[in-house]
Formats: structure tokens, C-alpha cells, sequence
């Protein structure tokens, strides 16, 4: 990624100008952060811990949350960092590296989604057949073709940008290097590239969301021919994914249907799927979800008697000294 242009580094702009309220920001977006470490983190420990949560849904979880974790700790971190600066300067070779691991993780995400809403299609319209259509070895390429597809699909967006020459203005409107700000900035002609990026990134939101949308249609008309009970059941678990989708899907072909095209509003849109969506996250799928809720309890409890086992253990030792 040798850069054979006169732009060493690049200026962002932020989400805003106004030193007062960059500092408000900066209180706001920590608490976003530590949430988003937090509750994802629970989320993994959780499933990882209980030997009741093994289904492939609670696999496909604990990876989402994973992704969710790593995905906006490539942006909120320099983010944070720059509302206490007054120049948010990143060097070339980051901000190429920022942009790769961004489109890595963020279109490993749209993959893993997918193949989630694949589970549920599965576990509602052929449930005889469940353990057996998604069986653990199915579960594991699953998640390891979404990777796989998150790679190719960044490298494609780096090749494309790292090729751009950058000769004179080096000020991004935005906070963290993406394709569509950077076009603006490239001396050249990028009416092709923008076009790829559309069929790059645009196609593969746009195209998963319909997938998913379809999914979610037969799901429904599968249902009518339940009980009232089992109704219930299934569009509860299916209600937090669809919400997930929503938040994701929604602002991601709001950005990328658009060839070489940016609105100030995009980095307002852009803090949904960058950090509101990672860490609504854990909530979603907690808060509908008894399973996850009974084991995060048993966790609790676990860790709260084994505390005072060792606080009393402790005491008698102190005790046993001091006599």
C-alpha cells in the first residue's frame, strides 16, 4: 500500500465542530463504548458458559456479538480520541487500514445476518428436519464463508481506494475513512470506481436485505397454520433479528446505493451501524430472549456464591492467623 501521492495523512472533519459539544460527545460516545464492550462481552460469556444455550442460534449470537465488538472498535476509539483534539489527523496507512478492517467486518456482519435468518427459516418451516439441514459442521462453514465473504469484499474496496491518487485536499468529512469520502478527495476521475463500489457494497446490503425479507414472508405465511402459542414463540425469537436488520440494513443502503455521492448527513447515519446497532444489540436479543436472560441469572448467582465462599474462606484464615 505504498502511497505515490503528495497526501502523507488525512484531516478528518468529525461529527462536529463545536468544542463544547465535542466534549458532550465525548461523554455520550464513552458510554456507547463501554456498553458495546460490555454487553457483547456478557453476551459471549453467556453462551459460551451455559450448557443450555448450544443451538445454532446462540452460535450464530455469540459470533454476531464478537463481530459487533471488533467492528466498532475500528471507529469509536479514534473517534473518542479526536473530540479531545483540535486536529484529527490519520496517517495514509492507517486510514487504508481502517477502511479494510471497517468493510471486513461490517460485510462479515451482513453475511452472518443472512445465514441467522437461514436458522430461523429452517427451524420454523422444517423443524423435523432442523438438526439435521443445520447441523453443527453446517453452522461452522456457515460462519467461515461469511468471514471469507467479508474478505474478498474488503479487498476489492482497499485495491479500489489505495489505487486512487490523493494530490490536494486531505480534509474528510466524516470521522473515519470510507470509500464514498474519499472518492471526493481523489485527483482523477472516480466515476467508475463509484460505480463498482455500488455494485460492491450497495449490491451486497441491498441484496441480503432482500433475501432476508423474503425469508421473513414465508416465515409468515408458514406461521398462519400454527397455534396461537407456537405463533407467539417463533415471532418472538424472530422479531429481535428483524429489528437488528432494520437498524443495520437501513443507513448501509442509504450510503452505498449512491455512486461517488455524499450527504453531511452521512456520518450522522452512519453512527447507527457504527455504534447505536452494535450495542442495541445485547439488549435485542437479552430482553426477548428467556433463555439468554435464566443463564446470564444463573451466571450471576454463580459468581455471587462463589464470592462469598472466598470472602468467607478469607475470614477464617485471617481469623485462624490472628489466633
Amino acid at each position: 500500500m505504498e502511497n505515490k501521492n503528495n497526501v502523507s495523512e488525512f484531516i478528518f472533519l468529525g461529527l462536529t465542530q463545536d468544542e463544547n459539544l465535542q466534549r458532550v460527545c465525548f461523554g455520550v460516545f464513552l458510554v456507547f463504548y463501554v456498553a458495546i464492550l460490555l454487553g457483547n462481552l456478557l453476551i459471549i460469556v453467556t453462551i459460551k458458559s451455559s450448557p443450555r444455550l448450544t443451538s445454532p442460534m446462540y452460535f450464530f449470537l455469540s459470533y454476531l456479538s464478537f463481530i459487533d465488538v471488533c467492528y466498532s472498535s475500528i471507529t469509536t476509539p479514534k473517534l473518542l480520541a479526536d473530540f479531545l483534539v483540535k486536529k484529527k489527523a490519520i496517517s495514509y496507512i492507517s486510514c487504508m487500514a481502517q477502511l479494510f478492517l471497517f468493510h471486513f467486518f461490517g460485510c462479515a456482519e451482513i453475511f452472518l445476518l443472512t445465514v441467522m435468518a437461514y436458522d430461523r427459516y429452517v427451524a420454523i418451516c422444517k423443524p423435523l428436519h432442523y438438526t439435521t439441514i443445520v447441523s453443527k459442521n453446517v453452522c461452522s462453514w456457515m460462519v467461515a464463508l461469511s468471514w471469507v465473504g467479508g474478505f474478498l469484499h474488503s479487498m476489492i474496496q482497499t485495491l479500489l481506494t489505495v489505487n486512487l491518487p490523493f494530490c490536494g485536499p486531505n480534509e474528510i468529512d466524516h470521522y473515519f475513512c470510507d470509500v464514498q469520502p474519499l472518492l471526493k478527495l481523489a485527483c482523477t476521475d472516480t466515476y467508475f470506481v463509484g460505480v463498482i463500489v455500488v455494485a460492491n457494497t450497495g449490491m451486497i446490503s441491498l441484496s441480503c436485505f432482500l433475501v432476508l425479507i423474503v425469508s421473513y414472508i414465508v416465515i409468515l405465511v408458514t406461521l398462519r397454520t400454527r397455534s396461537a402459542e407456537g405463533r407467539l414463540k417463533a415471532l418472538s425469537t424472530c422479531a429481535s433479528h428483524i429489528t437488528v436488520v432494520i437498524l443495520f440494513f437501513g443507513p448501509c443502503i442509504f450510503i452505498y446505493m449512491r455512486p461517488s455521492i455524499t450527504f453531511s448527513e452521512d456520518k450522522s447515519v452512519a453512527v447507527f451501524y457504527t455504534i447505536i446497532t452494535p450495542m442495541l444489540n445485547p439488549l435485542i436479543y437479552t430482553l426477548r430472549n428467556e433463555e439468554v436472560k435464566n443463564a446470564m441469572r444463573k451466571i450471576h448467582i454463580k459468581v455471587t456464591v462463589t464470592s462469598e465462599q472466598d470472602m468467607i474462606h478469607v475470614s477464617y484464615v485471617l481469623l485462624d492467623v490472628t489466633l
